[in-house]
């Protein structure tokens, strides 16, 4: 759908750039706070690796979603952006020490802790401050999810988490630290997750361990089930906004929560996929021996996801409409992975056409490198082009 774009505007800036569409990131936040809502007890962060832009991050704060973090320059980042401390959530599996001290001296809201000698440390700096850090212990549930390899995070293969057989011990061993109080459990099984069947067995089974630790009279206020709700990359102009009612109504009917309990969420893709795009110019078109380049001035270095994951997004030509011709995409990266899309339909391409990937918003500037000295790509919201 050309027309949702200032084709105009986009004319007049240097490519590459993302372009940010403020309006549905609001739809979005306004989706997501309306089912949100409609569960007592719900309460949702957004997962700021996916998309830093300070004025992303000003929209999704004027929201009133939390944040999860999961390094110190997150931290001050978000802090920047007026987030308050009692919304940071700070996960991690490696996390250090002045990042732990960030963490402390800001009193955010609580560590996701994933190790006893992370654990420990946190106890010894949260001591030398005279303070007791809020902790949750992030569980590896064994718990598979319908994604790519790449972003599971939710088996026992994985390197996150504390193996559940290992709850107990850990939980009793936080008992005897005099500087660290547990409030809750953490889970996360993965990301760009569509089939609802993978949340509820991560339901089962944190039913099974509340009912384990009730069993040790062990009751805790959070349970935190991390967020990897996808979106539709086949299709952003008819499905923008992810399906936010399904993925609330799976947890408010499967898990069951103790009274007085609160339910936290990190959602990021699901926030900001659909609302960012990366717009790049034709640079050349070239006849190979079987097939048709365009090559276009974006690389990897500006969107990795398809050279990382062969992730797909949706490619559309803005500047032509003459009949579909098909070509392989690729960027002038030295390295022949830096591919956006091979053999795709796009209107009859020509040097200086300006070419739309789409669904870009999440883990696309934020990943970005200078990789061949490279300058970054800028962001721009559509706030900022009016």
């Amino acid at each position: 759908m050309k027309g949702i774009f200032p084709v105009k505007k986009f004319e007049e800036l240097r490519t590459p750039f993302y372009y940010y569409d403020m309006d549905l990131l609001r739809q979005t936040l306004d989706t997501i706070c309306a089912e949100a809502r409609r569960h007592e007890g719900f309460v949702v962060h957004y997962a700021v690796k996916a998309n830093a832009n300070p004025k992303v991050l000003r929209a999704i704060r004027q929201a009133g979603l939390g944040v999860d973090c999961v390094s110190g320059g997150e931290i001050e980042t978000s802090v920047r952006a007026g987030f308050p401390s009692s919304k940071i959530v700070y996960a991690g599996v490696g996390k250090s020490d002045w990042e732990i001290n960030l963490g402390l001296d800001q009193d955010i809201f609580c560590f996701n802790v994933e190790s006893i000698p992370e654990l420990e440390v946190i106890n010894e700096l949260a001591a030398s401050k005279g303070k007791v850090a809020r902790v949750a212990f992030r569980l590896n549930p064994n718990v598979g999810a319908h994604t790519h390899a790449n972003i599971t995070t939710g088996l026992a293969e994985n390197k996150f988490g504390i193996a559940m057989r290992d709850m107990i011990p850990v939980i009793e061993r936080a008992g005897q630290l005099e500087n660290v109080r547990v409030v809750g459990l953490h889970f996360h099984i993965g990301s760009q997750i569509l089939d609802m069947g993978d949340f509820q067995a991560l339901c089962n089974r944190v039913n099974d361990l509340q009912d384990e630790l009730e069993r040790h009279h062990i009751t805790l206020e959070h349970i935190n089930v991390g967020g990897g709700l996808g979106v539709d990359y086949q299709h952003p102009n008819h499905i923008p906004i992810p399906d936010f009612k399904a993925y609330f109504s799976t947890y408010a009917r499967h898990l069951k929560l103790r009274p007085g309990q609160t339910l936290h969420f990190e959602l990021g893709r699901a926030v900001v996929a659909q609302m960012g795009t990366l717009i790049t110019r034709t640079l050349y078109i070239k006849e190979g021996a079987v097939k048709k380049f365009c090559i276009v001035d974006a690389g990897f270095t500006d969107l990795i996801r398809p050279a990382l994951y062969q992730a797909y997004h949706r490619i559309e030509n803005l500047t032509s409409d003459e009949p579909c011709e098909a070509y392989d995409v690729v960027g002038p990266i030295c390295e022949s992975t830096d591919v956006f899309a091979k053999q795709i339909d796009l209107n009859r391409c020509h040097r200086g056409d300006l070419i739309a990937i789409r669904s870009a918003g999440a883990y696309g500037e934020i990943m970005a490198s200078q990789y061949n000295c490279r300058p970054l790509p800028v962001g721009y919201p559509s706030d900022d082009l009016l």
